[in-house]
C-alpha cells in the first residue's frame, strides 16, 4: 500500500482519486475550494456533457494537441466505459444530439455527487479548503507536499489542478508552477474553446444573429486549415457559437492577424446552384430593389452587410442588376470574410490549451519522467479538444490512467 495524494477535486482528480484506492493505496484528496467539482459544475451551462458516443479512433480525431499521447488512456478508458462508469454508479445518462452524453436529470451536480459516491465508498479521505503550496522532492523522488496547514508524506503525488479557464473555480494555475518548480517545461498557454474577437465594427449591426447550418473555414496565412459546420453566433466582440468555439482551439497558437475566417452562409449549395436560385429569385422579383429580393434568401440583419462588400446599392432595380455584380454577390455569399483581431479572455474560455510538455510524461501511467512517484492528470497537460464531451473525457481517462498505475 502506498500513500497517495491528489491535488485537486476536479472531474480528474476524482477519478484518479476512485482509481489509485481501488489498488489498495491510501488516498488523500487535497481541495483548495470548500468543496469538489466546482468547474464539473458549471460545464455545458449546468447540465455536464459528460462525455461522446465515438470509437477511441475517432475520439482521437477530435483532440487538438497531442492526440498520439493519448492514445493509451483513450484506449484504456474509452466513452463507453465512461458510460458504464456513470450507469453503475446509479447516475442515469442520456444521448443527445451530436452524440453527446449528459445526465437524465441534466444537472450536473449529480455527476460530481456520484464520483463522490465512488471516492468515498472506496475511502478516499479529503482535505478542503487546503490550498497545497509545494511538492517535496528528493532525490528526484516525490517525498511529500506541504499545504498552508503543514507538511504531509506521501509516496506518489497526482496533480489535477485543471488550468486557467474560468479561475472563480480555483483553476489559477498552480499546478503548472508546481510543474515547473520541479523542472518540468510548460507549454504556453491559451485559452481554449473561447469567443473570437473580429476586427473592424460591422458585426456590431450582426449583433445578436444566430446563423445555423452554416460553414466556417479556418484559413492562416492563405492555406485553409478546417472547416466547421453548425451553428455560429454574432456578439458585441466579433463572434461564439460551437463552431465558433472549436475553431479557437484551431488558431490559438496562431498569430492573430495571419488568420482569416470565412463564412459560406449557403453551404448546402453550390455555386452553380446558388446562381441558378439568384438568377430565378431576380426573374421573379425582376422589379424589386435587391435588398428586397434578398430577404427570402438570407437573414434579414445580414443583407445590408453582404451587399455593402458586393459594392452593391440595396435600392437598385433586380432588373438592371448586371452579370459581374450577380457573381460579386455570389461570392460575397459563400465567402463572408472575418480577420481575428484576437481571442477572448481565459475567464471566458471553457479550456486552457498548453501545459506540462507530454514529452516529460509517460503517456501510459502519466507519471513524470522527471520526478519518479510524480503524476499528472486532466487539463494541466498540454492536451485538448474540440467541444462536445471531449475535454471531459480527457480528464477521466488521464485520470484513470495515473489513478491505476499506483500500485505495489
Amino acid at each position: 500500500m502506498k500513500n497517495v495524494a491528489i491535488i485537486g477535486g476536479g472531474a480528474a482528480g476524482l477519478m484518479a482519486a476512485y482509481a489509485a484506492s481501488q489498488n489498495g493505496n491510501n488516498v488523500t484528496l487535497f481541495e483548495k475550494n470548500e468543496k469538489c467539482g466546482k468547474k464539473i459544475y458549471i460545464t455545458g451551462k449546468g447540465r455536464c456533457n459528460v462525455t461522446h458516443n465515438c470509437s477511441p479512433e475517432e475520439f482521437l480525431t477530435n483532440v487538438v494537441n497531442n492526440s498520439r499521447f493519448l492514445t493509451s488512456a483513450i484506449y484504456s478508458f474509452p466513452p463507453d466505459k465512461c458510460v458504464e462508469f456513470f450507469e453503475n454508479g446509479g447516475l442515469s445518462l442520456k444521448l443527445e444530439r451530436g452524440a453527446r452524453y449528459f445526465p437524465v436529470s441534466d444537472k450536473a451536480s449529480d455527476v460530481t455527487k456520484c464520483l463522490l459516491k465512488y471516492c468515498i465508498s472506496s475511502g478516499v479521505a479529503f482535505k478542503y479548503n487546503e490550498p497545497v503550496k509545494k511538492i517535496l522532492v528528493l532525490n528526484s523522488t516525490v517525498s511529500g507536499i506541504i499545504t498552508d496547514k503543514g507538511e504531509y508524506l506521501f509516496d506518489c503525488v497526482i496533480i489535477c489542478t485543471g488550468g486557467l479557464s474560468y479561475p472563480s473555480t480555483g483553476s489559477t494555475g498552480d499546478g503548472y508552477k508546481f510543474a515547473k518548480e520541479i523542472g518540468h517545461k510548460i507549454v504556453p498557454l491559451k485559452q481554449g474553446l473561447c469567443g473570437i474577437n473580429l476586427k473592424g465594427d460591422y458585426f456590431k449591426s450582426l449583433q445578436g444573429l444566430s446563423l445555423k447550418n452554416v460553414n466556417l473555414s479556418v484559413c492562416h496565412n492563405g492555406k485553409k486549415i478546417r472547416d466547421f459546420f453548425g451553428e455560429l453566433l454574432f456578439t458585441h466582440f466579433g463572434i461564439s457559437g460551437p463552431t465558433v468555439l472549436s475553431a479557437s482551439s484551431i488558431i490559438n497558437r496562431f498569430e492573430p492577424g495571419t488568420v482569416k475566417l470565412t463564412i459560406d452562409l449557403k453551404p448546402a449549395l453550390t455555386s452553380e446552384q446558388l446562381n441558378s436560385r439568384l438568377l430565378r429569385d431576380f426573374e421573379v422579383g425582376k422589379n424589386k430593389s435587391i435588398f428586397n429580393c434578398l430577404r427570402e434568401l438570407l437573414p434579414l440583419a445580414t443583407i445590408n452587410e453582404i451587399l455593402k462588400r458586393s459594392c452593391l446599392d440595396g435600392e437598385k432595380k433586380v432588373n438592371s442588376v448586371t452579370r459581374n455584380e450577380r457573381l460579386r454577390l455570389l461570392t460575397t455569399i459563400k465567402n463572408f470574410d472575418m480577420l481575428v483581431a484576437s481571442l477572448r479572455d481565459f475567464s471566458e474560455a471553457v479550456i486552457t490549451s498548453g501545459g506540462v510538455d507530454v514529452k516529460e510524461v509517460n503517456p501510459k501511467t502519466m507519471e513524470s519522467k522527471i520526478v519518479k512517484g510524480l503524476y499528472f492528470a486532466g487539463e494541466v497537460l498540454d492536451v485538448d479538444a474540440f467541444t462536445g464531451g471531449f475535454n471531459l473525457q480527457i480528464a477521466f481517462s488521464t485520470g484513470f490512467a495515473a489513478g491505476n498505475a499506483i500500485k505495489e
